[in-house]
């Protein structure tokens, strides 16, 4: 256990230079051994004396960071004995979900493309209800490709703005509130993404075939849009090598 403390401490000093408030440090300190391995799944965290010391913060401050962790899946509070650090992919939810999407650095490559083939679920039958209940909104959005700047930023600009209104027009005010969850991680991956030149020629052809779409019926929107959600998975595949 003790062995690990040092690791931690570089970890904090590395991350941790800007001030933040004890209860939001805390808990991002903690999350962030977790993803980093300094505390890996199946072991155990120091106890509340410890990481109070390590920290610099109350041990009451400890206490209900470990709490919010453990309510999200993350540890497993077991009094009497030391707090358990979970597999948090099997035991977390869509609350860890969400955290984790914040944490774009520590996550393994495979964590995109599992986001990419739940956005080819979940995207069409979204895309479906906005394109049918407010097409002119999609219409008018869509009307500004031909305006885009040919850089990584404004595509990536674009595509999120026309995810939220997919999301926001669909009439299931489930879909916006998940979306939320991962707007880091998109505005930091989309810029990769986008950084290459064969990913915005294909959201431009994406883009002006779901335009054409909203003058046929929903099932060619929904094809539209889940051929381009699986076109983005193997753009993404090719992302490490060269062009």
């Amino acid at each position: 256990m003790k062995a690990r403390l040092p690791a931690l401490q570089k970890h904090l000093k590395r991350h941790f230079q800007k001030p933040l408030r004890q209860a939001r440090f805390t808990e991002q300190a903690l999350i962030q051994s977790i993803l980093s391995g300094s505390y890996s799944p199946g072991t155990s965290m120091p106890s509340e004396r410890s990481l109070s010391a390590l920290l610099g913060v109350t041990r009451p401050t400890i206490r209900e960071a470990l709490q919010r962790l453990a309510a999200e899946g993350w540890v497993t509070i077991r009094h009497g004995k030391p707090t358990a650090v979970n597999d948090y992919w099997k035991t977390g939810g869509l609350r860890l979900l969400g955290t984790l999407a914040e944490y774009s650095e520590f996550l393994p490559e495979s964590f995109i493309v599992y986001l990419l083939e739940l956005r080819v679920i979940l995207t069409p039958p979204i895309a479906r209800c906005a394109c049918e209940r407010a097409p002119g909104v999609i219409a008018e959005h869509l009307s500004h490709t031909a305006e885009l700047d040919n850089d990584a930023e404004a595509f990536t600009a674009f595509d999120w703005t026309l995810q939220v209104l997919m999301a926001r027009y669909s009439g299931n005010p489930v879909y916006p509130m998940l979306l939320n969850d991962f707007t880091s991680i998109f505005k930091t991956m989309g810029v990769l993404y986008f950084s290459r030149k064969d990913a915005r020629k294909s959201s431009l052809l994406y883009y002006a075939r779901l335009a054409r779409a909203l003058n046929a019926d929903g099932d060619a929107v929904e094809a539209v849009v889940r051929a381009a959600m699986k076109k983005s998975i193997d753009i993404w595949k090719r992302l490490r090598k060269p062009e």
